[in-house]
């Protein structure tokens, strides 16, 4: 089994300017296997060589595994504690949808043509092994908002509470410094949010737009997004996870979203919240950000440490 990693996944990185997300489904073929331990061993030099080539590129990858795939992969594995496949959460009015995927890539770069360079050589490594379930660009939006205009990320914990939140500990000591990744796609009603006023778009994020300054308690209504989401633990300590959101679109389809990226050290974290948003705590208070964004992915991975990736293709570090 790993070793103790002394490298964590590399979950906390900002989301960046530029990012594609890859989602894949494994094939029933006579190399796949071998195929993908391939790329498990050969992703952490292929940063290396673009950071060499472009220092000042901020390039970075994760590469996740589906619960489905990681026992074909490596039956020899035991599964990560949490890892499952993500179940439907269907509330009144609202679905948190279950899609299928095998494999989960996340690059992120300064630039685009970094990001397109990295995703070229994964897929050669994985040509025939693989069919591809969705690949989206996403982009930095001015100052790091979403589509819909407000900042995003806001809540994420910051310094030892990142690594706290972010990534497995001492709980599953075989995957201490992996991840649990959970991602949907977000398609907004741009028409119906643009008609409602900035004070009421306020109300539904609980933040003011310009200046991303908290509501109070009193102009806060209890079904805002950033109320819904906001959990504690039995003892009242408020749980985080490190979110990478991004936005992405195809005007010409009228299509406008945001990827919702969590990563947390327990699903269960990110699980309590998807609860909050689309059934409501009490029953009903669901998130009023859903009317006018419709999830229509979802699904759970487990990311590894380099460390256990590595060993996961075969190295020895």
């Amino acid at each position: 089994m790993s070793k103790t990693p002394s490298t964590p996944a590399d979950v906390i990185q900002p989301p960046g300017d530029s990012a594609i997300l890859i989602i894949l489904r494994l094939l029933e073929t006579d190399t796949s296997v071998d195929q993908v331990k391939d790329v498990c061993g050969s992703l952490a030099a292929f940063v290396r060589s673009l950071k060499k080539r472009e220092p000042d590129g901020h390039i970075s990858a994760l590469m996740g595994f589906g619960a489905h795939a990681w026992g074909k992969l490596f039956p020899e594995q035991p599964y990560p504690k949490e890892l499952k496949p993500f179940e439907e959460i269907k509330g009144d009015k609202h679905t948190a949808p279950s899609t299928p995927g095998d494999l989960y890539f996340h690059i992120r770069a300064r630039r685009m043509d970094l990001c397109v360079e990295l995703a070229s050589e994964i897929s050669t490594l994985l040509e025939g092994a693989v069919e591809s379930i969705d690949e989206t660009h996403c982009f930095r939006y001015f100052d790091g908002r979403t589509i819909i205009g407000f900042v995003d990320g806001t809540e994420n914990p910051e310094n030892e509470d990142a690594n706290y939140f972010s990534m497995i500990g001492d709980e599953d000591e075989t995957f201490k410094g992996g991840s649990y990744a959970f991602i949907q796609k977000y398609l907004h009603n741009m028409k119906g949010w643009n008609n409602i006023s900035t004070e009421e778009q306020e109300k539904v994020i609980g933040r003011k737009k310009f200046s991303d300054i908290e509501l109070s308690d009193e102009e806060k209504p209890a079904n805002a997004h950033n109320a819904v989401t906001n959990i504690s633990d039995e003892n009242g300590e408020e749980l985080k996870i490190m979110r990478a959101n991004m936005p992405f679109a195809n005007a010409s389809k009228g299509e406008y979203g945001t990827y919702f990226i969590g990563y947390a050290s327990t699903f269960t974290t990110t699980e309590r919240m998807l609860r909050n948003m689309f059934i409501g705590e009490p029953v009903g208070n669901y998130d009023r950000l859903l009317d006018f964004s419709k999830a229509v992915t979802g699904t759970l991975f487990f990311i590894p440490s380099p460390e256990l990736l590595s060993e996961l293709g075969g190295g020895d570090d």
